[in-house]
């Protein structure tokens, strides 16, 4: 009976280590990605965040507070900081051809439009981190519609329009996945 105890506290002890070291490469990843825009970057920081996923799908129990605030911040850490490195690159990869401006943006009509990207998604994925912790997912429709309010006399063009939807749901999609990590480790 003891052994029996000892075996599944170590089993516990193992997944939770498994956890917070995949989660802990996400973010580290992401990180690299950022600061050196590399596609493997992005790619690997994809993986871990995969794997991340996949074992907070399992069910566990017994957990402290402390674990899930550390997981809670590590999922927090992923959203924003992975999110614009994936934006970037599927942008990157959808916008062939399209001439990038100093700032982010794009040129248009020898003006360049969408600058201020990185700020603008760096604030939608902490907010879109908060409301789903907070357990208010409706929030998302609220931090979008600000985001198309606010960007409203840029989307005049189709291909700014297709950057703007493009970078929008790689970075609300990103900030979902990553915060579902903490969702779905909780006990």
């Amino acid at each position: 009976m003891y052994e029996s105890g000892v075996l599944a506290n170590l089993l516990l002890v193992i997944y939770w280590f498994a956890l917070v070291a995949t989660m802990a490469a996400s973010v580290t990843l992401s990180v690299l990605a950022w600061r050196t825009p590399k596609p493997a970057f992005v790619y690997a920081a994809t993986g871990t965040l995969a794997a991340s996923l996949l074992l907070a799908a399992v069910p566990t129990s017994g957990t402290g507070f402390a674990l899930q605030a550390l997981v809670a911040i590590l999922s927090i850490g992923i959203a924003v900081a992975g999110g614009g490195p994936a934006a970037a690159l599927a942008l990157r990869l959808a916008s062939r051809g399209i001439a990038e401006g100093e700032h982010g943006g794009i040129i248009q009509n020898g003006g360049e439009v969408l600058r201020g990207g990185t700020a603008v998604g760096l604030l939608e994925r902490v907010a879109i981190a908060g409301v789903i912790l907070a357990g208010f997912p409706e929030g998302i429709a609220v931090i979008v519609a600000i985001k198309g309010v606010g960007r409203f006399t840029e989307l005049d063009a189709a291909p700014t329009r297709e950057r703007f939807i493009i970078g929008t749901f790689v970075s609300l999609i990103w900030a979902a996945a990553a915060i579902g990590i903490a969702l779905m480790a909780r006990d």
